[in-house]
């Protein structure tokens, strides 16, 4: 392992409690988040590196292509409780708007450095960060072009699962994506991360914020 990529993940692991920490204090209820489809793309090829470092894969030397970002929020209960020990799992097309997945026919490239897929665990705060790279949008049919956006699927016992999607604030095609439109006008928000600054690692300058509320059960 080189030490570039002890430092990557250093800060990844290191950035989760400055996350966890917003709204710790204050407590207010909030809303479940919104379901969404697991979509055709779920990963069915074993892997050993399901690590928060998607931009690095099996021990490769070389690094994702596109746009490096970090996403990470909290996962909670409805009245703002932390959920620590939850199951993160993401998964998501790489820069071209390609998945690693048989049933993906795209003409886009894969790229071999790109993780694609992690399984985390939130920490006692309920918070999680992961790096990764913007994904790239894909065309579902003549009249339809998904916009960029990475699958959850949050779990905790004792609480409902929830597999959803996270889309990119200020995208053009969210306003005529058809799964985003399935859900209520008022809940499509929730669904859309928060870019923040972020300056602690030299090749992104973004965080997108996504927080996700499960239902205890």
């Amino acid at each position: 392992m080189t030490q570039s990529r002890i430092t990557r993940r250093s800060l990844i692991h290191g950035g989760i409690a400055s996350t966890a920490a917003v709204g710790a204090a204050g407590r207010a209820s909030a809303a479940i988040t919104p379901p969404q489809s697991e979509g055709p793309f779920y990963p069915v090829t074993p892997q050993d590196d399901l690590d928060a470092d998607l931009t690095k894969f099996g021990g490769r030397a070389g690094v994702a292509k596109g746009r490096i970002i970090y996403v990470g929020g909290r996962v909670t209960a409805p009245d703002g409780s932390p959920i620590a020990d939850a199951v993160v799992d993401v998964w998501q097309a790489n820069a071209h708007g390609r998945y690693a997945h048989e049933k993906d026919q795209s003409p886009a490239p894969l790229d071999p450095n790109f993780q694609g897929w992690a399984v985390l665990k939130s920490d006692a705060d309920g918070g999680y960060r992961f790096r990764t790279v913007l994904p790239g949008a894909y065309a579902v049919d003549g009249t339809w072009t998904r916009p960029p956006h990475i699958h959850f699927k949050v779990s905790r016992r004792g609480y409902a699962e929830i597999t959803t999607q996270m889309y990119f604030p200020d995208e053009p095609l969210n306003g005529a994506d058809r799964l985003l439109n399935q859900v209520a006008e008022n809940d499509r928000a929730r669904l859309v991360a928060a870019a923040e600054s972020f300056t602690s690692d030299p090749d992104t300058d973004t965080l997108y914020r996504f927080n996700v509320v499960l239902a205890p059960v």
